[in-house]
């Protein structure tokens, strides 16, 4: 690229970013941030407080929420299941387990649940 299409390219640039400069002084929410921010500083400079002093107070214990451990899940227990009529023993924590489900769907699920041994 030549250095005059390069200047062309950022002077363009340049007026786009300052078109949208001027829409955001325009804006009514963002004069009302930049008010409430400037009224936010001119009271902690008259109570001396910074602004690590005034998120302390805000929020006083800020890692409280992170420190608390996680709730965890007590594992599975296995179950085991005998088929009467094959003799077949399958394990499993979940009802997920794939022989499990096809006995379910070829003998029913209250059947099945009677072959629980423990």
């Amino acid at each position: 690229m030549s250095k005059i299409a390069e200047y062309k390219a950022l002077e363009d640039q340049l007026a786009e970013q300052l078109k949208q400069l001027d829409a955001l002084k325009n804006d009514k929410a963002m004069q009302r941030e930049i008010e409430f921010e400037s009224k936010l500083r001119a009271l902690m400079d008259e109570y001396g407080v910074s602004l690590r002093g005034l998120i302390s107070i805000l929020d006083p214990q800020p890692g409280a929420v992170a420190a608390r451990p996680a709730a965890s899940k007590a594992p599975r227990k296995v179950k085991t299941y005998k088929n009467p009529n094959t003799g077949e023993v399958v394990e499993t924590k979940g009802g997920n387990h794939k022989v499990l489900k096809a006995w379910k769907t070829e003998f029913g699920a209250d059947v099945v649940e009677g072959w629980l041994q423990s």
